[in-house]
């Protein structure tokens, strides 16, 4: 039950990813190609990380063609349904945030099925989840989301924390993941829709920032 419940985890983050990178290959007006690579790439880069960590090789996108298929229906649907980069411009967020929760809890709860330590399985999870988003932000040259004030690897860090937890308090996976995944999407939607952040030094804030703190 718990393999079918990753394979369910992993194909849900790799189209949800697949998704957000093809969005942002329309917005920056990719041609079709362009679409389909940022779609692979967004889809998979944070689950072949993982893989490649864990030792589980070839990583799953590689080995089960599942994933590829995945990736590209997500980009053709995109390139065909969003024809204008106008009318999906803020979509992506929400499609990274969706993706971000399957990805951190999906990492986490495979590390540990792979015998990681807590910690470590958390961690794991955290970087499953920000590696497609990196990879598509680096492609359409774009500063990472995570490399930003956003909640965003804190997110998954607190998601992935649920499920690696939740075998000490005799929780079951499913429900755990739920959970992992429900907070993980609540903290980004705080972050995207009302502005949560992390602390940043005043040097790093706007003049109208500074003087509206002071």
């Amino acid at each position: 039950m718990l393999t079918a419940l990753l394979l369910v985890l992993d194909l849900g983050g790799t189209a949800v990813f697949a998704v957000s990178g093809a969005v942002a290959a329309v917005k920056y007006r990719l041609d079709i190609f362009g679409v389909l690579v940022l779609s692979f790439a967004a889809g998979n880069a944070g689950g072949i990380t993982r893989d490649l960590l864990i030792g589980a090789v070839p990583p799953a996108a590689i080995a089960d063609w599942k994933y590829a298929v995945v990736s590209i229906l997500a980009g053709l649907i995109v390139f065909v349904g969003y024809p204008t980069a106008e009318r999906v411009r803020d979509d992506v967020l929400w499609f990274d945030a969706v993706g971000l929760a399957f990805f951190a809890v999906a990492g986490a709860q495979k590390a540990l099925l792979r015998g990681l330590n807590p910690m470590m399985a958390a961690l794991l999870g955290m970087l499953t989840g920000i590696g497609g988003g990196m990879l598509r932000d680096v492609l359409v040259t774009q500063i990472p989301i995570v490399l930003r004030a956003d909640l965003y690897a804190m997110a998954a860090l607190a998601g992935a924390a649920v499920v690696v937890i939740a075998p000490m308090l005799h929780v079951p996976a499913i429900v755990a993941s739920i959970a992992g995944g429900v907070l993980c999407f609540a903290l980004r939607f705080g972050a995207i829709r009302y502005g949560w952040r992390l602390p940043t030094t005043s040097a790093s804030r706007t003049p109208g920032q500074q003087r509206g703190d002071d």
